[in-house]
């Protein structure tokens, strides 16, 4: 059954990824598993949530990528967009769907929200200068110049950012300008381009931001240090050949600027998906509904886009939904400095997933997730986490368990008898502790909700050491099948309540209870559902050690 309340659907979005390069474990602690750690819990809690995410492949990134590699934007996106989704699926990632900004249905999607303002009025055009290559004869947009940050003095900011201090910049601020792609100091020309009013949806986004008073405090002051400065119009046309074209007569070469057209991809894959399903219309039950609870999961980096501009872009379309939460997280670094795909410092999910198991990669995130302050990821931590914790608490509780029921009850649930106080006690703590890591998840708080799932299991391991099975099998047979049901039915209830941040090992409990994933719910965590007689399957180990040799230094 559905849940219902304020909201009757949930729609969850991750931060579109860059076709541009491989995906690192930065995008992962960023946006992608916190999104997909709150949709998993979601499906659990019978909530009606959708999880849309893809690969963001227009702008110039996508072309630098290209020029260098030598090959075209297509094949560019192409080679990413297929290795970035099946690195999510690798790790586990459990979208509803994972597409791209480069179909049609997203160029028509774009086009017709460009055309929306357009008509309103809304958008003006204004004739500028800009940084012009002689040597390529082409404007330089954002990436494609690279120069001295005006504000931090760092002397390879981009056109579009400085990475070093984080200042948004426009090309014809950097001092020294040249192009990232010959070299050559380029020159002003004028170019004409179409503008978003941003200014004017100020006041609405103040009034909107204020109203926030659950949302992260970094993404909020984010927000004011932006509206104290004064938001500008922004413009939202380039002159690039690889984008989605103007809808209209008389504008070649120009493109929506990717930062206007790629947020609209989360409307376009929605409407993809219910296409899929027959029935496109659907998607406006997400989007055009004020009982939809969206909610964006990203990096800090990419708060003003999604707390800021899209805000405004939705405001001034006037009947799409906004956002309820935008659970922004810092940067975890890689032991110290800042992972960058630009700069080849990050630990890519392709190449970790081959050597460790996928659910000691989400752990180890989850449980250092940058929630509120950057982390660093330490391959000591990996290791730790997983001979430590997933090894020695949950794997130690679940192999004691069923070696038990296989030795001395013929690999069967033994029934369970009259129980006693500590037995009582552990069968009341699964209600308290379901119902707290619920409440971590719905307040998007994983790392609090990854410690306290894990504090059940170190109850049980003292619930299985205090009452000492392995004495009382020789003096009372059926006390022992008593302790042996309540920590088999503990282990169903850690398939649940895992099951968001190690859905691998979820799947493995499953299958060595005998029981079907299917029916397992948030509400019934806490139920002992698994009857005496009932056969189970042969132990797995859950979580092999990592040894020294086998951690990269």
């Amino acid at each position: 059954m559905e849940k219902t309340g304020k909201y009757k659907r949930i729609l969850v979005t991750s931060a579109l990824t860059y076709a541009n390069g491989d995906t690192h474990l930065g995008h992962i602690a960023g946006s992608i598993l916190p999104a997909d750690m709150f949709v998993r819990y979601s499906r659990l809690a019978g909530y009606d949530v959708i999880y849309v995410c893809g690969s963001d492949e227009y702008g110039t990134a996508i072309e630098m990528s290209a020029i260098k590699e030598g090959i075209s934007p297509q094949e560019i996106v192409d080679k990413y967009h297929f290795a970035n989704k099946k690195a999510y699926e690798q790790l586990g990632m459990s979208f509803d769907i994972y597409s791209r900004t480069s179909t049609d249905t997203h160029k028509k999607t774009a086009q017709d929200f460009f055309t929306n303002l357009y008509n309103k009025d809304l958008l003006y055009q204004k004739t500028e200068k800009q940084l012009y290559s002689e040597k390529e004869q082409r404007f330089l947009a954002d990436r494609f110049v690279i120069g001295t940050c005006p504000v931090c003095g760092f002397e390879e900011a981009r056109g579009d950012e400085c990475e070093n201090c984080g200042s948004a910049l426009s090309p014809l601020e950097l001092k020294n300008p040249r192009s990232t792609i010959t070299g050559d100091t380029p020159v002003v020309k004028e170019s004409t381009h179409f503008y978003f009013p941003l200014s004017k949806f100020q006041p609405k986004l103040e009034e909107w931001i204020n109203s926030k008073t659950d949302w992260k405090p970094n993404v909020v002051n984010y927000c004011k240090g932006w509206f104290k400065t004064g938001l500008q119009d922004r413009a939202i046309t380039r002159d690039l050949a690889w984008g989605v074209p103007l809808p209209m007569e008389g504008f070649d070469g120009k493109v929506i600027y990717v930062w206007f057209e790629a947020p609209m991809g989360y409307i376009s894959i929605t409407k993809e998906l219910f296409a899929s399903q027959g029935n496109e219309g659907k998607y406006l039950e997400y989007w055009g509904s004020e009982d939809t609870k969206l909610v964006h999961f990203l990096g800090k980096d990419n708060i003003i886009f999604h707390a800021i501009f899209f805000p405004a872009m939705l405001m001034a379309h006037g009947d799409l939904v906004l956002a309820e939460n935008v659970p922004a997280n810092e940067f975890m670094n890689l032991e110290g400095s800042k992972q960058s795909k630009s700069k080849g410092h990050a630990i890519y999910v392709k190449d970790v997933i081959e050597k460790y198991n996928p659910d000691s990669i989400r752990y180890a995130i989850a449980s250092n997730m940058p929630e509120n302050k950057d982390t660093d990821f330490y391959w000591s931590d990996l290791q730790a986490k997983n001979n430590n914790e997933l090894g020695s608490i949950l794997g130690n509780f679940v192999n004691r368990t069923f070696v038990f029921a296989e030795k001395y009850f013929d690999a069967a649930v033994p029934g369970a008898g009259e129980y006693k106080e500590i037995d009582i006690n552990i069968i009341n703590s699964i209600k308290s502790y379901t119902s707290s890591i619920a409440s971590y998840y719905e307040n998007y708080k994983f790392k609090d909700a990854v410690s306290e799932t894990m504090n059940l299991v170190r109850d049980a391991n003292k619930y299985f050491n205090d009452t000492e099975p392995w004495k009382v099998i020789k003096e009372d047979k059926a006390r022992c099948g008593t302790i042996i049901n309540t920590c088999l039915q503990l282990c169903r209830t850690f398939a649940v309540l895992f099951n968001p941040v190690l859905p691998f090992t979820s799947e493995k409990l499953y299958r060595m209870l005998n029981i079907p994933a299917e029916g397992n719910t948030w509400d019934n965590a806490s139920e002992l559902k698994l009857s005496g007689g009932h056969k189970l399957n042969k132990p797995e180990i859950l979580f092999a050690r990592i040894e020294d040799t086998e951690i990269e230094h």
